[in-house]
């Protein structure tokens, strides 16, 4: 089948590449996905689209002309696709529901880490000479209290390894887990857990209901000096509202690897470019806060089973007439 692939990079090209092994015609556009470079989908019959693209009604209005019959997403998530107006045009969505919970989840814990020793100031401190530990200093995970919102996969691998460092862990989920409950966590209504929590890790799809979740009522509950991790969708959080937490000092940490407004910023290369976003930016001037660009996910284990995810679902579309992992 032909299919147009969206938002690649060359690592993407490596792994789809392997995975297809030429069983289906991939033509790469660098563009990210809206509906003004839709029309480059060209003849495909599929479309490969990736977290941050725009499936929106006029791209699909655009797509239904072109004759495109599928949309296949690079990710979990589906929050970027309009599912109704995919259903009035015909065009099926299909989805990675599980590539690597470990990728994601040792990314949490890498942030928490990290910011907790100060490890991105140490980095850049003893790159200039200065061996001083002023400012330095932090706490012992053990005997910590771990809230994790989330408990799915990602938030169960976060979970197990916060219970091998000896840490209490709290889960708050509408469904709580069996596995979670077996190891030993333990759950708590939302309220609860985000005033006994010190650490508080985000693993939650964004719905409507979670959209800005961690506003400025939820961050007034929280300890103050709390550290906040997000490795899930951007707009869990009130970005506005968790940089005022930080000023007044109720956030202690933050660790981002995602960012409400990411869509133009993420996945380019922005060094000779002025930043624009006047809340990014503000949170980059606090010490205590660590971004990473949505590579939460960016393992080779990972990018492996999305590509082979994503041919199995174009591989299962051209036999059926369905994809496996079909967004319903």
């Amino acid at each position: 089948m032909d299919v147009a692939v969206f938002s690649t990079k060359p690592y993407d090209r490596r792994f789809l590449d392997a995975a297809v092994a030429g069983r289906h015609a991939l033509t790469y556009i660098d563009a990210r996905l809206d509906p003004t470079t839709a029309i480059l989908a060209g003849k495909a019959q599929v479309v490969c689209a990736f977290v941050n693209d725009a499936v929106d009604t006029a791209a699909l209005d655009v797509f239904a002309q072109l004759g495109v019959r599928l949309v296949v997403l690079r990710s979990a998530g589906f929050n970027n696709v309009d599912l109704a107006a995919a259903k009035r045009q015909g065009i099926l969505v299909a989805r990675v529901p599980a590539y690597s919970p470990e990728a994601v989840s040792e990314h949490a814990v890498a942030l928490m880490l990290s910011l907790d020793r100060h490890i991105h100031r140490a980095y850049a401190r003893v790159r200039d000479g200065n061996f001083a530990l002023d400012g330095l200093l932090g706490f012992n995970l053990h005997g910590r209290t771990v809230g994790i919102v989330g408990t799915g996969r990602i938030g169960l691998g976060v979970a197990r390894i916060m219970l091998g460092f000896g840490c209490k862990v709290l889960g708050y989920d509408v469904e709580p887990s069996p596995a979670c409950e077996a190891m030993g966590v333990v759950y708590r209504p939302l309220q609860d857990l985000l005033a006994t929590s010190d650490i508080i890790s985000l693993h939650c799809p964004l719905t409507r209901e979670t959209r800005h979740l961690i506003d400025a009522a939820a961050i007034g509950v929280m300890k103050r000096g709390v550290m906040l991790i997000n490795t899930s969708r951007g707009a869990i959080i009130d970005t506005k509202a968790v940089a005022a937490g930080l000023k007044e000092g109720r956030i202690g940490h933050l660790g981002l690897d995602v960012y409400e407004e990411e869509e133009e910023l993420f996945f380019e290369d922005k060094s000779d470019a002025v930043i624009r976003d006047d809340v990014f930016e503000r949170l980059l001037m606090f010490s205590n806060v660590l971004v990473t660009g949505h590579q939460g996910f960016f393992t080779v284990e990972a990018m492996t089973a999305i590509a082979e995810t994503t041919a199995s679902n174009i591989d299962a579309f051209e036999r059926t007439g369905r994809p496996v992992h079909e967004v319903l």
